[in-house]
Order: structure tokens, then C-alpha cells, then sequence
């Protein structure tokens, strides 16, 4: 039987739990000076205005769709080529009040088809367009944000249902660690956030939470198979007996997931980029994070105890 990691392997990753932890504290606060200096790129999905997904002639360049846009009088459009470069498509993003969105689709169209004329080039065509106003834009971002708070909400209660309330805040804290770190990256490289990011990253935070499940459960059932394992013992071996599995299931599903990436197309690139993302980061924390919450809560609660034993106060009895 295959086996990637030896059965009494024993590494001590609880050992530098502080450094790990000091390595998560230095992403967040990266993704909160990246959030203010470079800001999230969004997409029209949430701020507004119209997308149309071109193919334009095989002499144009990125620089003639932008200057026929300029003199057309389209003003501050985004334009990003996708695709091969022999397939000569960009994606033309315009924002806008909601009156002229309603018209700025035909305009651009107008444009280009009148300079492909003048030009007597064949091969422009609109492929795809959408538009969404600034009002339903402000809605959708609401309602995403609320909609991974009540995802995470409702994570707390399955934890806390299914183990106690030691376990609980690390599945959580792990999840929105695994959400602030990819979000950090997403800013970094300037992804358009739009709809299918923020589906990737709900996701993820199911994805994310099953791994770390696996590991508390074999927590779990360490301390139960051995009373006079620490906290950290306990831990420590759990990891260690899961990490095979862990770096198996982790490994296919992000070489699907880049599969999806490098064969998927330009539409869900975004989708697919945010979970490659989440998924190593995701798996970083089942191990290094999650697992050290763990300790850190157990431990403050053996003290408690402890504290109410010595000055003869009953101490509330754990879950």
C-alpha cells in the first residue's frame, strides 16, 4: 500500500507554534496595508457599469482600441487583452451613471465598427456584454459580505455542536484567516473581484473547514486513546497521522483546480486563481493554526480550572 508519509513520523509542528502564528499576523497586516494603499480592484460586478468581451481586427494593438475609445469620447475605460494574442480579444470595462450604461454598450460598439469601416479592416465583433448598475453594484457587495459572515456563523455553531467549545473559535479564526490571506493576495495582484470570487472564496471556506475537521477529529480521538497525552502531544500526533492525507487530498484538488486555471478559459481564471490560492493557504492553516488555537484555548482553561480548584470555586466542566 502507497504511503507518502511514514506511519511513526514525528514532527514537532506545535513545537514553533509562535512562529507560524507570527508568520499569520505578518500576512494580515500586509493585506491591511495593501487594502488601503492599493485598494481592491472590483469588478462591475460591484461598483457598476458595463463589460463587453471584443474581437477586434488582427492589426489592432492594445493601444488602437484604446485610442478609438478615447477619440469615440468613451472616457476612463479599462481595456485588458484575454485570451492568445492571435485571438485578438479584450475585455472593455465602463463605468458610469445608470442612464448611460443603458446606451454606452451600442456606443462602443458604434465605435469600433465605424473605425474597422474607415480602416476597411474586417474582423471586429462583440462576443459578450454585461451590465449592472451602480445601485445593484453597492447591493451585491452587501450582500457578499454578510453572506461569508453567516457562512462563518454557521460554522461556529456545527463546531461547537459537534466537538465543544475548545474547537470552535480555531475552525473559525482559521476560516477567516484562510479569507483575509487570499483576499491580501488577490489585492496584490490586482484580480478583478467580482461574482465568481466571491464564490470561490465561499468555497473555499468549506473546503478549508473540512481539513481542519479531519484534524480535530483525530485530536479527539487521540485524547481519548491516551488520557495522559498533553494538549500539545495530542495535537502534535494528529497532525502527523493526517498530514499524509492532507498533502494527497490538498495536491488533487489544486492540480484540478490549475487544470481548470490553464485550460478553463478567461472566465473563470479569476474563480480558479482564488481557489489555488485558498487551498495552500487553507492547508497551511489546518496545521499550523487551527491546531494551535486548540492548545492555546485548552490550556487557558486547565489553568482556569485549576485557578477554581486551588481557591475551592467549582469550575465549569468541559463539553
Amino acid at each position: 500500500m502507497f504511503e507518502l508519509i511514514r506511519p511513526d513520523m514525528n514532527v514537532d509542528f506545535v513545537g514553533k507554534r509562535s512562529i507560524w502564528a507570527g508568520i499569520s499576523v505578518v500576512g494580515f497586516l500586509v493585506t491591511i496595508a495593501l487594502f488601503f494603499s492599493k485598494g481592491v480592484n472590483y469588478g462591475i460586478d460591484f461598483t457598476g457599469g458595463a463589460e463587453m468581451q471584443v474581437k477586434v481586427p488582427a492589426t489592432w494593438e492594445i493601444s488602437k482600441v484604446r485610442e478609438s475609445l478615447e477619440k469615440g469620447g468613451v472616457k476612463d475605460s479599462k481595456v485588458q487583452q484575454i485570451g492568445e494574442a492571435g485571438e485578438h480579444q479584450y475585455l472593455v470595462r465602463v463605468q458610469g451613471t445608470e442612464k448611460e450604461l443603458q446606451s454606452v454598450s451600442s456606443k462602443v460598439s458604434e465605435i469600433f465598427t465605424s473605425v474597422a469601416t474607415a480602416e476597411k479592416a474586417d474582423g471586429f465583433e462583440v462576443l459578450r456584454t454585461s451590465v449592472v448598475g451602480p445601485a445593484a453594484g453597492e447591493s451585491l457587495k452587501e450582500s457578499g459580505l454578510l453572506s461569508m459572515i453567516y457562512a462563518l456563523l454557521c460554522i461556529l455553531v456545527y463546531v461547537t455542536v459537534r466537538f465543544d467549545s475548545r474547537y470552535s473559535p480555531g475552525a473559525v479564526i482559521a476560516l477567516f484567516h484562510d479569507t483575509v490571506i487570499t483576499f491580501g493576495i488577490l489585492i496584490l495582484l490586482q484580480v478583478p473581484f467580482d461574482l465568481q470570487i466571491l464564490a470561490a472564496l465561499l468555497a473555499l471556506i468549506g473546503y478549508s473547514n473540512n481539513d481542519t475537521i479531519i484534524v480535530y477529529d483525530r485530536v479527539r480521538e487521540t485524547l481519548q486513546n491516551h488520557p495522559k497525552f498533553t494538549i500539545e502531544q495530542a495535537v502534535n500526533r494528529a497532525i502527523n497521522e493526517t498530514l499524509g492525507r492532507t498533502i494527497l487530498t490538498s495536491l488533487s484538488t489544486f492540480l484540478s483546480v490549475l487544470a481548470l486555471y490553464l485550460f478553463g478559459g478567461k472566465v473563470i481564471e479569476g474563480f480558479a486563481l482564488t481557489l489555488m490560492v485558498g487551498i495552500i493557504v487553507g492547508t497551511y492553516s489546518s496545521i499550523f493554526i487551527a491546531s494551535s488555537i486548540v492548545i492555546a484555548i485548552t490550556k487557558y482553561q486547565e489553568k482556569r480550572e485549576l485557578h477554581a480548584k486551588i481557591h475551592g470555586r467549582p469550575s465549569a466542566s468541559k463539553a
